[in-house]
Protein backbone atom coordinates (compact mmCIF):
# COMPACT_ATOMS: atom_id res chain seq x y z
CA UNK A 1 0.00 0.00 0.00
CA UNK A 2 1.66 3.20 -1.21
CA UNK A 3 -0.76 5.73 0.35
CA UNK A 4 -2.42 6.13 3.73
CA UNK A 5 -5.27 8.42 4.80
CA UNK A 6 -4.92 10.28 8.09
CA UNK A 7 -7.79 8.37 9.68
CA UNK A 8 -6.03 5.07 9.00
CA UNK A 9 -2.58 5.86 10.44
CA UNK A 10 -0.97 6.91 13.73
CA UNK A 11 2.37 7.25 15.51
CA UNK A 12 2.93 3.50 15.32
CA UNK A 13 3.13 3.91 11.54
CA UNK A 14 5.94 6.47 11.69
CA UNK A 15 8.49 4.19 9.96
CA UNK A 16 6.20 4.24 6.90
CA UNK A 17 4.59 7.70 7.09
CA UNK A 18 7.26 9.79 8.81
CA UNK A 19 7.00 11.96 11.89
CA UNK A 20 4.63 14.55 10.45
CA UNK A 21 2.34 11.99 8.82
CA UNK A 22 2.19 9.86 11.95
CA UNK A 23 1.34 12.88 14.09
CA UNK A 24 -1.42 14.11 11.78
CA UNK A 25 -2.95 10.64 11.70
CA UNK A 26 -2.69 10.33 15.48
CA UNK A 27 -4.41 13.70 15.98
CA UNK A 28 -7.16 12.81 13.50
CA UNK A 29 -7.87 9.49 15.22
CA UNK A 30 -7.91 11.25 18.60
CA UNK A 31 -10.75 13.46 17.39
CA UNK A 32 -8.70 16.65 17.07
CA UNK A 33 -9.76 18.94 14.19
CA UNK A 34 -7.12 18.48 11.46
CA UNK A 35 -7.46 19.41 7.77
CA UNK A 36 -7.96 16.13 5.87
CA UNK A 37 -5.25 14.53 3.82
CA UNK A 38 -3.19 11.49 2.93
CA UNK A 39 0.42 10.37 3.08
CA UNK A 40 2.57 9.00 0.28
CA UNK A 41 4.32 6.27 2.26
CA UNK A 42 8.05 5.63 2.39
CA UNK A 43 7.60 2.51 0.28
CA UNK A 44 6.74 4.73 -2.69
CA UNK A 45 9.93 6.72 -2.12
CA UNK A 46 12.02 3.55 -1.82
CA UNK A 47 10.50 2.22 -5.04
CA UNK A 48 11.26 5.52 -6.79
CA UNK A 49 14.88 5.61 -5.55
CA UNK A 50 15.43 1.95 -6.46
CA UNK A 51 14.43 2.76 -10.04
CA UNK A 52 16.95 5.62 -10.13
CA UNK A 53 19.70 3.42 -8.69
CA UNK A 54 19.31 0.95 -11.54
CA UNK A 55 20.79 3.67 -13.73
CA UNK A 56 23.45 4.98 -11.32
CA UNK A 57 24.26 4.75 -7.59
CA UNK A 58 22.49 7.26 -5.35
CA UNK A 59 22.62 6.26 -1.68
CA UNK A 60 26.21 5.04 -1.87
CA UNK A 61 27.10 8.26 -3.69
CA UNK A 62 25.68 10.24 -0.76
CA UNK A 63 27.68 8.21 1.77
CA UNK A 64 30.84 8.91 -0.23
CA UNK A 65 30.41 12.69 0.10
CA UNK A 66 32.82 14.32 2.59
CA UNK A 67 31.03 16.10 5.43
CA UNK A 68 33.93 18.56 5.89
CA UNK A 69 34.28 19.63 2.23
CA UNK A 70 31.44 22.07 1.53
CA UNK A 71 32.14 22.61 -2.20
CA UNK A 72 32.18 18.85 -2.88
CA UNK A 73 29.10 18.33 -0.70
CA UNK A 74 27.24 21.14 -2.47
CA UNK A 75 28.11 19.85 -5.93
CA UNK A 76 27.20 16.24 -5.10
CA UNK A 77 23.88 17.17 -3.49
CA UNK A 78 22.91 19.41 -6.40
CA UNK A 79 23.47 16.61 -8.91
CA UNK A 80 21.42 14.10 -6.92
CA UNK A 81 18.58 16.59 -6.29
CA UNK A 82 18.42 17.31 -10.02
CA UNK A 83 18.11 13.57 -10.76
CA UNK A 84 15.26 13.15 -8.27
CA UNK A 85 13.33 16.22 -9.41
CA UNK A 86 13.55 15.27 -13.10
CA UNK A 87 12.70 11.58 -12.88
CA UNK A 88 9.14 10.47 -13.81
CA UNK A 89 6.98 8.79 -11.20
CA UNK A 90 6.20 5.10 -11.71
CA UNK A 91 2.88 4.77 -13.56
CA UNK A 92 1.10 2.84 -10.79
CA UNK A 93 2.14 5.39 -8.16
CA UNK A 94 1.05 8.30 -10.33
CA UNK A 95 -2.38 6.68 -10.76
CA UNK A 96 -2.78 6.10 -7.01
CA UNK A 97 -1.87 9.69 -6.16
CA UNK A 98 -4.22 10.97 -8.87
CA UNK A 99 -7.11 8.97 -7.41
CA UNK A 100 -6.36 10.18 -3.87
CA UNK A 101 -6.10 13.80 -5.03
CA UNK A 102 -9.49 13.49 -6.74
CA UNK A 103 -10.99 12.15 -3.53
CA UNK A 104 -9.40 14.91 -1.45
CA UNK A 105 -10.12 17.85 -3.75
CA UNK A 106 -12.97 16.63 -5.94
CA UNK A 107 -10.92 17.30 -9.06
CA UNK A 108 -11.07 21.05 -8.45
CA UNK A 109 -8.36 23.60 -7.87
CA UNK A 110 -8.78 23.18 -4.11
CA UNK A 111 -5.34 24.13 -2.72
CA UNK A 112 -3.26 21.66 -0.72
CA UNK A 113 -0.02 21.69 1.21
CA UNK A 114 2.64 19.20 0.12
CA UNK A 115 4.80 18.56 3.18
CA UNK A 116 7.92 16.45 3.69
CA UNK A 117 7.64 13.82 6.42
CA UNK A 118 11.01 12.19 6.97
CA UNK A 119 11.20 9.05 9.07
CA UNK A 120 13.94 10.64 11.20
CA UNK A 121 12.11 13.89 12.03
CA UNK A 122 10.00 14.68 15.11
CA UNK A 123 11.50 11.77 17.02
CA UNK A 124 12.16 12.08 20.74
CA UNK A 125 15.92 11.59 20.47
CA UNK A 126 16.66 13.64 17.34
CA UNK A 127 14.81 16.08 15.15
CA UNK A 128 15.31 16.74 11.45
CA UNK A 129 12.36 19.18 11.47
CA UNK A 130 12.94 22.08 9.13
CA UNK A 131 15.61 20.37 7.01
CA UNK A 132 13.16 19.20 4.34
CA UNK A 133 10.78 21.18 2.14
CA UNK A 134 7.13 22.15 2.36
CA UNK A 135 5.07 23.66 -0.47
CA UNK A 136 1.94 25.65 0.35
CA UNK A 137 -1.13 26.49 -1.70
CA UNK A 138 -0.41 23.91 -4.38
CA UNK A 139 -3.19 23.65 -6.98
CA UNK A 140 -3.71 21.01 -9.67
CA UNK A 141 -2.56 17.41 -9.98
CA UNK A 142 0.66 18.10 -11.91
CA UNK A 143 1.75 20.65 -9.30
CA UNK A 144 1.06 18.11 -6.55
CA UNK A 145 3.12 15.44 -8.30
CA UNK A 146 5.94 17.93 -8.81
CA UNK A 147 5.74 18.94 -5.15
CA UNK A 148 6.08 15.31 -4.06
CA UNK A 149 9.24 14.87 -6.15
CA UNK A 150 10.67 18.12 -4.80
CA UNK A 151 9.97 17.02 -1.23
CA UNK A 152 11.79 13.75 -1.92
CA UNK A 153 14.65 15.72 -3.46
CA UNK A 154 14.93 17.92 -0.37
CA UNK A 155 16.14 14.88 1.54
CA UNK A 156 19.34 15.45 -0.46
CA UNK A 157 19.79 19.13 0.35
CA UNK A 158 23.21 20.21 1.61
CA UNK A 159 21.75 20.86 5.07
CA UNK A 160 20.02 17.49 5.34
CA UNK A 161 22.88 15.43 3.91
CA UNK A 162 25.42 17.35 5.99
CA UNK A 163 23.38 16.65 9.13
CA UNK A 164 23.33 12.92 8.37
CA UNK A 165 26.97 12.69 7.36
CA UNK A 166 28.14 14.41 10.56
CA UNK A 167 26.14 11.87 12.59
CA UNK A 168 27.08 8.88 10.43
CA UNK A 169 23.44 8.05 9.71
CA UNK A 170 23.39 5.20 7.15
CA UNK A 171 21.50 6.16 3.99
CA UNK A 172 19.84 2.74 3.82
CA UNK A 173 17.81 3.70 6.89
CA UNK A 174 16.75 7.11 5.60
CA UNK A 175 13.48 7.45 3.77
CA UNK A 176 10.84 10.07 3.03
CA UNK A 177 7.07 10.12 3.22
CA UNK A 178 5.09 13.09 1.89
CA UNK A 179 1.91 14.57 3.34
CA UNK A 180 -0.73 15.97 0.97
CA UNK A 181 -3.21 17.98 3.03
CA UNK A 182 -6.02 20.45 2.41
CA UNK A 183 -4.83 24.02 2.93
CA UNK A 184 -6.38 26.27 5.56
CA UNK A 185 -7.13 29.82 4.44
CA UNK A 186 -5.90 31.13 7.77
CA UNK A 187 -7.00 34.44 9.24
CA UNK A 188 -4.49 33.84 12.05
CA UNK A 189 -1.93 31.11 12.62
CA UNK A 190 0.98 30.30 14.85
CA UNK A 191 2.51 27.93 17.36
CA UNK A 192 1.65 26.76 20.87
CA UNK A 193 3.90 25.23 23.53
CA UNK A 194 2.36 23.24 26.36
CA UNK A 195 5.23 24.23 28.64
CA UNK A 196 7.17 27.48 28.64
CA UNK A 197 9.83 27.42 25.88
CA UNK A 198 11.93 29.92 27.86
CA UNK A 199 11.74 28.59 31.43
CA UNK A 200 10.40 25.05 31.05
CA UNK A 201 7.48 25.86 33.36
CA UNK A 202 4.93 23.04 33.03
CA UNK A 203 2.08 25.05 34.54
CA UNK A 204 1.68 27.41 31.58
CA UNK A 205 0.88 27.33 27.88
CA UNK A 206 2.59 29.81 25.55
CA UNK A 207 0.75 30.82 22.37
CA UNK A 208 2.33 32.83 19.54
CA UNK A 209 0.43 33.98 16.47
CA UNK A 210 0.20 36.48 13.65
CA UNK A 211 -2.12 37.38 10.77
CA UNK A 212 -2.31 35.10 7.73
CA UNK A 213 -0.64 31.74 7.14
CA UNK A 214 1.63 30.33 9.82
CA UNK A 215 4.64 30.18 7.50
CA UNK A 216 5.46 33.80 8.36
CA UNK A 217 5.72 32.90 12.06
CA UNK A 218 7.55 29.59 11.59
CA UNK A 219 9.97 31.24 9.16
CA UNK A 220 10.71 34.10 11.54
CA UNK A 221 9.59 36.79 9.08
CA UNK A 222 7.30 38.49 11.57
CA UNK A 223 7.42 38.95 15.33
CA UNK A 224 4.22 37.28 16.55
CA UNK A 225 1.88 38.27 19.35
CA UNK A 226 2.74 36.26 22.45
CA UNK A 227 0.45 35.14 25.25
CA UNK A 228 1.14 33.07 28.35
CA UNK A 229 -1.82 31.33 30.01
CA UNK A 230 -2.15 29.27 33.15
CA UNK A 231 -2.61 25.70 31.95
CA UNK A 232 -5.27 24.94 34.55
CA UNK A 233 -6.71 28.36 35.43
CA UNK A 234 -6.62 29.96 31.99
CA UNK A 235 -5.37 33.21 33.53
CA UNK A 236 -3.56 35.28 30.88
CA UNK A 237 -0.38 36.49 32.60
CA UNK A 238 1.46 37.82 29.53
CA UNK A 239 0.12 39.80 26.55
CA UNK A 240 2.87 40.94 24.20
CA UNK A 241 1.25 42.51 21.14
CA UNK A 242 3.76 43.07 18.36
CA UNK A 243 3.81 45.25 15.26
CA UNK A 244 2.81 42.63 12.69
CA UNK A 245 3.85 44.39 9.49
CA UNK A 246 3.32 41.54 7.00
CA UNK A 247 1.39 38.34 6.49
CA UNK A 248 1.57 35.42 4.10
CA UNK A 249 -1.43 35.10 1.80
CA UNK A 250 -2.29 32.80 -1.12
CA UNK A 251 -0.91 33.92 -4.47
CA UNK A 252 -3.06 33.80 -7.62
CA UNK A 253 -2.31 30.52 -9.37
CA UNK A 254 -0.68 28.89 -6.33
CA UNK A 255 2.03 29.52 -3.78
CA UNK A 256 2.14 32.30 -1.22
CA UNK A 257 3.13 35.97 -1.23
CA UNK A 258 4.01 38.60 1.34
CA UNK A 259 1.24 41.10 1.92
CA UNK A 260 1.51 44.29 3.95
CA UNK A 261 -0.84 44.31 6.95
CA UNK A 262 -3.09 47.40 6.99
CA UNK A 263 -1.94 49.98 9.51
CA UNK A 264 -5.14 49.63 11.54
CA UNK A 265 -4.47 45.89 12.14
CA UNK A 266 -0.73 45.88 12.75
CA UNK A 267 -0.86 46.44 16.53
CA UNK A 268 -4.21 44.77 17.16
CA UNK A 269 -4.20 41.33 18.88
CA UNK A 270 -4.61 38.64 16.24
CA UNK A 271 -6.29 36.25 18.70
CA UNK A 272 -9.31 36.98 20.90
CA UNK A 273 -9.46 35.89 24.54
CA UNK A 274 -12.10 33.30 23.60
CA UNK A 275 -9.80 31.86 20.94
CA UNK A 276 -6.90 31.78 23.40
CA UNK A 277 -8.98 29.74 25.81
CA UNK A 278 -10.07 27.40 23.01
CA UNK A 279 -6.44 26.89 21.99
CA UNK A 280 -5.49 26.25 25.62
CA UNK A 281 -8.17 23.56 25.86
CA UNK A 282 -6.94 21.89 22.66
CA UNK A 283 -3.32 22.09 23.85
CA UNK A 284 -4.18 20.41 27.15
CA UNK A 285 -6.09 17.71 25.32
CA UNK A 286 -3.20 16.99 22.96
CA UNK A 287 -0.65 16.95 25.78
CA UNK A 288 -2.82 14.51 27.73
CA UNK A 289 -3.16 12.28 24.67
CA UNK A 290 0.60 12.11 24.09
CA UNK A 291 1.55 12.11 27.77
CA UNK A 292 4.24 14.77 27.35
CA UNK A 293 4.72 18.43 26.48
CA UNK A 294 4.05 19.36 22.85
CA UNK A 295 5.10 21.94 20.25
CA UNK A 296 1.95 22.55 18.18
CA UNK A 297 1.20 24.40 14.92
CA UNK A 298 -2.36 25.75 14.59
CA UNK A 299 -4.51 27.94 12.35
CA UNK A 300 -7.82 29.79 12.69
CA UNK A 301 -9.79 29.60 9.46
CA UNK A 302 -11.00 32.72 7.70
CA UNK A 303 -14.74 33.11 7.87
CA UNK A 304 -15.65 30.08 10.01
CA UNK A 305 -13.26 30.85 12.86
CA UNK A 306 -12.58 27.11 13.21
CA UNK A 307 -9.37 26.15 15.03
CA UNK A 308 -7.44 23.52 13.07
CA UNK A 309 -4.25 21.71 14.07
CA UNK A 310 -1.48 21.39 11.49
CA UNK A 311 1.20 19.57 13.47
CA UNK A 312 2.16 18.42 16.96
CA UNK A 313 5.61 17.21 17.89
CA UNK A 314 7.28 16.45 21.23
CA UNK A 315 8.89 19.38 23.00
CA UNK A 316 12.59 18.49 23.06
CA UNK A 317 14.59 21.36 24.59
CA UNK A 318 13.50 21.07 28.22
CA UNK A 319 12.72 17.37 28.00
CA UNK A 320 16.30 16.62 26.91
CA UNK A 321 17.68 18.70 29.79
CA UNK A 322 15.60 16.71 32.23
CA UNK A 323 16.54 13.37 30.70
CA UNK A 324 20.07 13.42 32.19
CA UNK A 325 20.25 13.86 35.98
CA UNK A 326 22.71 16.45 37.28
CA UNK A 327 24.21 13.88 39.68
CA UNK A 328 24.06 10.15 40.17
CA UNK A 329 21.49 9.31 42.89
CA UNK A 330 23.04 8.11 46.16
CA UNK A 331 22.38 4.58 47.35
CA UNK A 332 21.37 6.07 50.72
CA UNK A 333 19.27 9.23 50.20
CA UNK A 334 20.27 10.46 53.69
CA UNK A 335 24.01 10.10 53.16
CA UNK A 336 24.51 13.70 52.06
CA UNK A 337 22.82 14.88 55.26
CA UNK A 338 24.92 12.58 57.45
CA UNK A 339 28.10 13.79 55.77
CA UNK A 340 27.41 17.32 56.93
CA UNK A 341 27.49 16.07 60.51
CA UNK A 342 30.63 14.02 60.15
CA UNK A 343 28.80 10.82 59.41
CA UNK A 344 27.02 10.74 62.79
CA UNK A 345 23.66 8.94 62.90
Amino acid sequence: MRLGWFEDIGLADRPEVGGKGGSLGELTRAGIAVPPGFVVRTGAFDEFIAALERDAPLRSAIEALPSDDLPSLTQGCAAIRARVEAAPLPTALREEISAAWLRLCGGTAQPVAVRSSATTEDAEDASFAGLQDTYLWVTGLEQVLDGIRRCWASLYSVESVGYRRRRNVPEAGVSMAVVVQRMVDARTAGVMFTRSPTTGDRSVITIEGSWGLGSAVVGGEVTPDRFVLGKITGEISVRDISDKHLRHRPAPGGGIVDEAVPEAERRVPCISDEELQALRAVGRRIEKHYGRAQDIEWAIENGSGAILLLQSRPETVWSSKEAVPAARPAADPLSHVMNIFGGRR
